[in-house]
């Protein structure tokens, strides 16, 4: 505690002449954590727009394989034929982008991101990161790895084309395809910024959290949207470098002649002369990565959705301990999980049902946060903000995915429908939905602390409800076609006949789904207009608890122009009996509230008085009662 007052006390003056900063100094080459966090959202919006689109690109032509997509020529050039059909290894190149953008440059790096870095520093009372340096460090890099990947959509021969998973010897041979060449090694290139950004980020988150706490924080008087990013660094720090390892090997199979994921490899009747590899190998180094990699994602939303969920029920969060402890579990099952993505790789059965065991309990710690989440809203008073709109979202979708996650954690059962639309639907509904709605939540509940500004709530209703609506058309009826056996990254189902039968449902899901992706231009519109022309947000929008709605509307660097409030109390005091209002912030000392619901002096002679008129015998005496 002493090294957090030294640094806050030692920071407390630094930041009173920000003012002097200049444009590159303040919103460049910036230090300040909410400026970061800012950088980290933007970048990340703009990654969500390239992603979302590349998928609207494919479902159209999953959807209407006949169709003729010539206006898309000037966007798209060579990749359009003649004839307007797309190019079939430009196809593999949009699902392999639309993958990697998702899932680290929006859901990692846009998630994660930007609410540790805005929020950590507010919600535990800390003047900025620990490291500012090594925090502008962290959003430059990832900058980098976005320049780098963003050239890459530009190459002659295309983006890399593996799959999102980039599973050799696609990715281990350049001259397997176009997108196995220089794509594929701006794609590692990019990776390697990025997991150094992610590291330099979540050491600093991690440090932050341990070092910083102002005053009375103790770690059971956290957030728990505090302890959902401190466990996320935690995972990223113990798996990233896993995922950089399995890069570095496969850089050495495509350019120095080596043979880790390599072996027995003919490409047109010719062999090679690489023995002794095992691209298995490289599955189980990068599914070390992957699954963790899904809480990397989701366990920063379900964080998000605790704090807006509490404070717009105005109930206490039900279980904070069970929430806490949920979080843990789910920390430390992550990283035990992972081969339940290889049961078809011919692991030993034995070995898969271990797995098959740690996959169904790790639905344990789930289950006890969906059911505090419910029980929370039980008989709550509650606001339907459109951040709290979205957060219910992800209860859904978080129940609904997880429903069918126990299908896939089932080895015999996951040996059927590994590889089909089952696994997309699964995936999409229970990570990339939920997480991207817990984004989106955080988004419209911190916009009036990021930008001091209201966003317009009706938008945010509309917005809601054609992407919860969307997201279950869309996502849904997968479940059917991959049940059916529709495999996943196919160019076309038109020449098999057994998928004939479904060619409406393919069309209905990709009409949703571009319906769904233009409906987050209402987003876009609301985001970007409310910085602007939006509403004057008042100190605490929401009357929440916690302490960066104690900080003025617009913070500047070191967030508290004064000395850093002190906490009393937990962050859930919501509708406390006998309080004035129905919220008590975490710096407000028990005694302030404690005063008025305890019985004064007079009050009690009162009292003892009239118990004393009441009992009386017959001759009307009194009794003495002491």
């Amino acid at each position: 505690m002493a090294t957090a007052e030294a640094h806050t006390d030692s920071h407390a003056h630094d930041h009173d002449h920000e003012h002097k900063d200049s444009f590159i100094t303040k919103y460049i080459f910036c230090q300040d954590h909410k400026v970061i966090a800012k950088q980290f959202l933007i970048t990340g919006m703009f990654w969500a727009i390239i992603g979302g689109a590349f998928s609207a690109i494919f479902r159209m032509q999953l959807g209407f394989p006949d169709a003729d997509l010539g206006w898309l020529q000037p966007l798209l050039g060579k990749w359009i034929s003649a004839d307007g059909k797309l190019d079939t290894e430009f196809y593999l190149a949009l699902v392999t982008m639309h993958g990697t953008i998702m899932v680290f440059f929006v859901l990692t790096a846009g998630l994660s991101g930007t609410f540790s870095n805005f929020l950590i520093p507010l919600q535990i009372g800390a003047r900025d990161m620990a490291s500012g340096f090594m925090n502008m460090l962290s959003y430059w890099f990832f900058f980098l790895s976005s320049v780098i990947m963003f050239i890459s959509l530009f190459l002659e021969t295309g983006p890399a084309s593996g799959g999102w998973v980039v599973y050799p010897p696609l990715s281990a041979l350049p001259q397997a395809m176009s997108g196995s060449g220089l794509g594929m090694t701006l794609w590692l290139v990019a990776m390697v910024f990025f997991i150094v950004s992610s590291l330099l980020g979540g050491i600093n988150y991690i440090t932050t959290v341990i070092n910083l706490r102002t005053r009375g924080m103790s770690m059971w008087k956290l957030p728990l949207t505090i302890w959902a990013f401190f466990l996320t660094a935690v995972i990223g720090v113990l798996s990233f470098p896993v995922l950089f390892a399995a890069a570095l090997l496969l850089v050495f199979d495509r350019s120095f002649g080596t043979s880790f994921y390599l072996s027995e490899i003919y490409i047109g009747g010719e062999a090679l002369p690489n023995l002794g590899g095992s691209p298995i190998l490289y599955q189980h180094l990068f599914w070390f990565l992957g699954h963790p990699e899904v809480y990397i994602v989701l366990l920063p939303a379900l964080g998000i959705t605790s704090e807006i969920i509490a404070t717009n029920s105005r109930k206490p969060i039900f279980g904070y301990k069970a929430m806490v402890i949920s979080l843990l579990g789910i920390t430390v099952l992550s990283f035990v999980v992972w081969a339940h993505h290889m049961f078809v790789t011919g692991m030993n059965p034995f070995l898969g049902s271990i797995f098959m065991f740690l996959t169904l309990i790790i639905a344990i710690p789930s289950a006890v946060k969906v059911f505090n989440y419910l029980t929370t809203l039980w008989r709550g008073n509650i606001i339907f903000t459109p951040a709290m709109l979205f957060s219910i979202g992800l209860v859904s979708v978080f129940i609904s995915g997880g429903i069918t996650g126990v299908f896939l954690g089932n080895s015999a059962i996951d040996i059927q429908l590994h590889d089909t639309y089952f696994v997309v639907a699964h995936f999409h509904l229970v990570m990339g939905s939920a997480s991207f709605f817990g984004m989106v939540a955080g988004v419209y509940h911190w916009f009036p602390k990021m930008f001091g500004r209201m966003m317009d709530r009706k938008l945010g209703y509309i917005h809601f409800w054609f992407t919860f609506v969307g997201v279950y058309l869309v996502f849904f009826p997968m479940h059917y076609i991959g049940i059916a056996g529709f495999p996943r990254r196919y160019y076309s189902f038109t020449n098999f006949d057994a998928f004939s039968g479904f060619t409406d449902l393919n069309a209905f899901i990709s009409v949703a789904a571009l319906i769904t992706f233009i409906a987050q231009f209402i987003f876009l519109f609301n985001f970007v207009y409310s910085i602007f022309r939006g509403k004057k947000a008042p100190a605490n929008p929401w009357k929440s608890n916690t302490l960066e709605w104690t900080t003025p509307i617009n913070p500047g660097h070191g967030n508290w122009p004064g000395e850093i409030p002190p906490v009393y109390r937990w962050p859930y005091d919501y509708s406390k009996p006998g309080a004035e209002d129905d919220f008590i912030p975490q710096n407000v000392p028990f005694s302030e509230t404690m005063e008025s619901n305890l019985p004064h002096e007079n009050d009690e002679i009162a009292l003892e008085k009239d118990i004393d008129e009441l009992v009386v015998d017959e001759t009307g005496e009194h009794h003495d009662q002491h």
